[in-house]
């Protein structure tokens, strides 16, 4: 089974391809370039360079969040253009699941997390029950103080990995049970969204045609945000 994975739910920009539960090849672009621009020329170049065409492919995994607003859509909207032209099913795999399988079987727990902008973080805590990782937490909005207070003070070894790692480093490195995860292990990676896929395809879960996949945003955007503000405001003022 050839299963072609993509993540743009953070700035990095990644696709992989993995036959099987061998992964044949991945690019990973961490730029400034937007993913509009990147995403389909490394696909291309991606079955260009392992000798696959895009009707090799059995099924499409994807990040669908949380993470970038944009990203998310981008990727989402490439997943189901390719989906729907080659009538394969897409699977969708979590953003912090993600960033969890970039790290091998441990016995310390280990934190995700992305950044959700004013301090805040996207997280959910996984454990691995020999090579099988587990989600411990649902995924949620946490302030980073709040959320390293509670893991650094809980007892328990853990590694946190994931995009905010580095934006907080100082304030992670102020507990000694918390283990920033490799930089390299902090980027969201389409290998990860592969493996993830190919677990849940073998347990039937999370499979989707292109009419039904839907993005992950958690919470709403901050366009969103200001928006209904303006309009409380608005309302406030004309009912004085």
């Amino acid at each position: 089974m050839k299963i072609l994975g993509i993540d743009t739910s953070t700035k990095a920009c990644s696709a992989a391809l993995f036959d099987g539960n061998t992964p044949v090849c991945e690019y990973i672009i961490n730029d400034k370039k937007t993913h509009s621009q990147k995403l389909m020329p490394i696909i291309e170049k991606m079955l260009e360079m392992s000798d696959i065409s895009i009707e090799d492919i059995d099924a499409i995994a994807v990040s669908v969040g949380p993470g970038s607003f944009t990203g998310l859509r981008i990727g989402m909207a490439t997943a189901k253009a390719i989906a729907h032209v080659n009538n394969i099913p897409v699977i969708s795999v979590d953003s912090l699941e993600t960033i969890a399988y970039n790290i091998e079987p441990t016995d310390r727990k280990i934190c995700a997390i992305l950044d959700a902008q004013r301090t805040h973080v996207y997280t959910a805590n996984y454990s691995y029950d020999g090579n099988t990782l587990r989600a411990d937490t649902e995924i949620s909005v946490r302030d980073i103080d709040e959320l390293l207070s509670e893991i650094g003070n809980s007892g328990d070894e853990y590694i946190i990995a994931g995009e905010a790692v580095y934006k907080y480093f100082d304030r992670i490195s102020e507990y000694k049970n918390i283990k920033p995860a490799s930089p390299a292990n902090c980027i969201s990676k389409a290998s990860g969204v592969c493996t993830g896929a190919l677990i849940k395809y073998e347990k039937g879960e999370e499979i989707h045609t292109c009419y039904d996949i839907a993005p992950v945003y958690i919470r709403k955007s901050q366009a969103e945000v200001q928006y209904e503000e303006k309009m409380k405001k608005l309302k406030a003022s004309s009912e004085k």
